[in-house]
């Protein structure tokens, strides 16, 4: 079995799956496994020294014009004779779209199935597991990979049960603030909090600091998509630049977080049960250990 991943999530759970072997094209932005040896297919186009201010404005720009935000070479992907190439249909903004990867398979005149990953939620997540793991032979790895998430997250579940829920804001971008959305405000529930400015199952939402001042949040997690811990953390220090922020019960209370957002938030494969941990022990750090210090740091003025 050959196949192409145009999408991180996708690499991952090939890897976890024990398939890396498997992968003989990926993105630039593949990094599980580590290491080289595996041929870039697809790239992002816009420059890697950009503001999340400009990401912002030149997504909006992109979006507007109806360009893409990654590029393929289907004589490359022709070369590779993939057998199955994994993509996704939820967001232009982290991957490349799957009409984009279809017209990639036409033009290079391979045979290639094309399969779409669009979770919603959680349980999506875990059935694009058992899609990925079916379509690849692995269907026994997937559903024991599967069975052994929820168990993790039954065990979450029952250690926060009867908790006050205090109100979690899940930052996913600072400038402009958008409340994260699709899986994370269920990830948030499910550790044991009460998501604010996001509805489960529903597109990220730019909001506005007064937003925020009014949600009040007791928790803020700061995800900023597609962003390790460093960059998160360093971002994370212009949310105190502004006043309605500083009003939050978060900031007096001095629950602030940066975290890993590419590995634990922004992802939807099997890390998504080590966010809902990691959340669980910033929200319940009386009921559930406190993360990794390289998952989460606290932030202040």
């Amino acid at each position: 079995m050959r196949v192409v991943s145009l999408l991180p999530t996708a690499t991952e759970i090939v890897t976890r799956l024990g398939l890396s072997e498997c992968l003989v094209g990926v993105t630039d932005e593949c990094d599980q496994p580590e290491g080289d040896g595996v041929t870039v297919v697809s790239r992002c186009v816009l420059p890697a020294d950009l503001t999340p201010a400009e990401i912002d404005r030149a997504v909006a720009a992109a979006q507007d014009d109806g360009a893409s935000l990654y590029a393929i070479d289907p004589g490359l992907l022709s070369s590779l004779r993939p057998d199955v190439i994994l993509t996704q249909d939820l967001c232009p903004v982290c991957a490349l779209p799957a009409s984009q990867a279809e017209q990639a398979v036409h033009k290079s005149g391979c045979a290639a199935q094309v399969i779409s990953l669009d979770p919603h939620s959680v349980g999506d997540v875990l059935a694009s597991i058992r899609m990925v793991g079916h379509a690849l032979g692995a269907a026994a790895t997937a559903d024991d990979l599967v069975t052994t998430i929820e168990r993790r997250i039954d065990q979450v579940q029952r250690a926060v049960d009867g908790a006050p829920r205090p109100a979690v804001l899940g930052l996913e971008w600072g400038d402009p603030p958008w409340g994260a959305g699709h899986w994370v405000p269920e990830m948030i529930r499910l550790a044991g909090g009460r998501p604010v400015l996001a509805n489960e199952g529903v597109d990220s939402q730019r909001i506005g600091w007064d937003d925020i001042a009014a949600a009040a949040p007791e928790v803020v997690a700061f995800m900023p998509c597609s962003y390790g811990l460093d960059g998160a953390a360093e971002q994370a220090r212009d949310l105190f630049t502004h006043p309605e922020f500083l009003t939050t019960p978060a900031v007096h209370s001095g629950r602030v977080y940066a975290t890993d957002a590419e590995g634990y938030f922004s992802r939807s494969g099997p890390r998504i049960v080590d966010g809902i941990e990691l959340l669980a022990g910033l929200v319940h750090p009386d009921r559930w250990p406190a993360p990794p210090a390289d998952a989460a740091v606290h932030v202040s003025l």
